[in-house]
Order: C-alpha cells, then structure tokens, then sequence
C-alpha cells in the first residue's frame, strides 16, 4: 500500500484498455480507486481520476468522465484532471484556498477544451477532504455519494440531467429514471460556454462513513440500494472489489428488470481511519 503526502504525489488514471486498481493511504485516510473500459471495447477508457494528497490531514479526489460518441472525450476527461492537479499544485502549500483552486482548475479545463474547438466535453465530480468533513463539487452526471455504516445516506448529489432533476422533484422513481429514455441527456458538461460548477456545503465525516465518487457507468448498472449494499461496510478494498465486480457482472449478463449498459467504469472510495483500539 503506497502512502502519499503532496500534490506532486498524486496518483492519476488516464484512460487505457486495461482495468487499473489502487488502494493508497495518505494522512486522512484510505482510498480504493477503480477504473476499466467497458467490456469489449475497441478504443482507450474515457474515463480519468485522481487522489491527489493535501499533507497530513486533507485530499483531494476526482472522477472525469468524457463524454462517450463525442469527439476527443478521452482527451477531454484527461484535461479536466490534469488542470485540477496543477491549480492544486499551485496553491498547496499555503498559496491559496483550495476551494478557490478547484474552482479555477474547472474554469481553465472548460476554456482549454471550448478552444481545441471539437465539440468534447467531459463531466466530473470532485470532493475536497479536509478537518474531518467533504465538500462536493459536480457537473454533470457522475454522481458523489456518503454512506454510513448503517446504510444510511448522508449526502448524494444530484445528476444534471433532466432525469436527475425529475427524480429530486419527485416526479420519477430512482427505479424507473435509470430504465428512462432520456437516461443519458446530460444538461451541464465541461466544455460547455454555459458550464456552472455546483458546490455543496461542507459535511461532517464520522469515522465509518464511506465516501464514493463515480462515473455514470455504475449508475447506470447498479441501483442506489444495491451500490450502498456493497460499500457500507467491510475493508474498504473488499468493498472496492465487491463493487467493480457487481457492475461488471451486470453488464456482462442482462436480467430482466434490472439495469445493463456496458459503459466505462470508474469510481474512489474514500474511509477515514479507523480509531484505534483501547488497550
């Protein structure tokens, strides 16, 4: 298990054929990170993510995923991530807020991605770990969850997608949204002239809460019930193993009434330490 401590240590996924599978400590915590392309796939995972470290007590983690039929969403997912770990680079140690950081990151990703002029885009969801709390950031429809160890759910953010939307209003059951026709509109994406960055207030971690950022390609294969099932307890690396292969599993055998879309998969999890035993 590698430990890391700086932003220059970060520990990047950037597309590729093959599943990438990590589990790293820094000085807040556990993280489990997991990215594959979809099952025979021909072309590079869309996908990219990140654990990029804060010093002792705080992290950064992110989750980009390009949009899938457009063009260049590939590269579009690597410079969100990529932007993100430099502002961060920049501003660590003690040159600025790292909430001012991520923002900037995302604001030069978009510029960077509308002036390569293709039409790529990429969503993301990103969650700044500091003092004992997690602050969400999203756009797009990767989605951020927090899990007690009860299964209790702590935050889940919202996809902007006029089904996320539907589903926070109560008009549209979370069973019925990912069976929906328009499952896979997307209304807010980097590399948009109009891209706003939603950012949550900070929310208080206790020790056995999970933290999970992924892209859509779990989303659209495990219901919310099913993906707290495997997470809320347990080694995080069990539940990070549980999890891959459930998704999997699902894409690659289609049940009735159950959700299948192969799709390229990434998600991190996130455990604080566990307290330590009384003597």
């Amino acid at each position: 298990m590698t430990d890391l401590s700086r932003p220059q240590d970060a520990a990047v996924f950037q597309g590729g054929r093959d599943a990438s599978w990590e589990v790293l400590r820094t000085g807040c915590g556990l993280f489990a990170l997991y990215s594959e392309p979809a099952p025979d796939k021909e072309t590079a995972n869309e996908d990219s993510a990140a654990l990029i470290p804060l010093g002792r007590d705080g992290a950064v983690i992110a989750v980009a995923d390009g949009l899938g039929g457009g063009r260049g969403g590939e590269q579009a997912s690597q410079t969100v991530i990529v932007s993100l770990k430099s502002s961060l680079e920049k501003a660590y140690p003690g040159n600025g807020s790292m909430r001012a950081a991520i923002l900037d990151g995302i604001e030069h990703a978009n510029a960077a991605i509308l002036e390569r002029g293709i039409g790529s885009a990429s969503t993301l969801v990103t969650a700044e770990i500091h003092d004992e709390s997690v602050r969400p950031y999203h756009i797009g429809d990767s989605q951020i969850l927090i899990v007690g160890q009860r299964g209790q759910m702590k935050l889940q953010t919202v996809a902007h997608s006029p089904t996320g939307f539907a589903v926070e209003a109560g008009l549209l059951d979370e069973n019925d949204a990912i069976h929906h026709q328009d499952r896979h509109f997307v209304s807010n994406v980097i590399g948009a002239p109009d891209m706003r960055i939603e950012v949550g207030t900070a929310v208080p971690l206790a020790k056995r809460d999970t933290v999970l950022l992924a892209s859509d390609g779990l989303f659209d294969n495990l219901q919310m019930d099913e993906i707290v099932d495997c997470i809320r307890m347990g080694p995080i690396e069990r539940a990070g193993e549980k999890l891959a292969h459930s998704a999997k599993e699902r894409m690659g055998d289609p049940q009735d009434g159950l959700p299948s879309h192969p799709d390229d998969l990434t998600f991190i999890l996130f455990r604080r330490h566990s307290p330590k035993k009384k003597t």
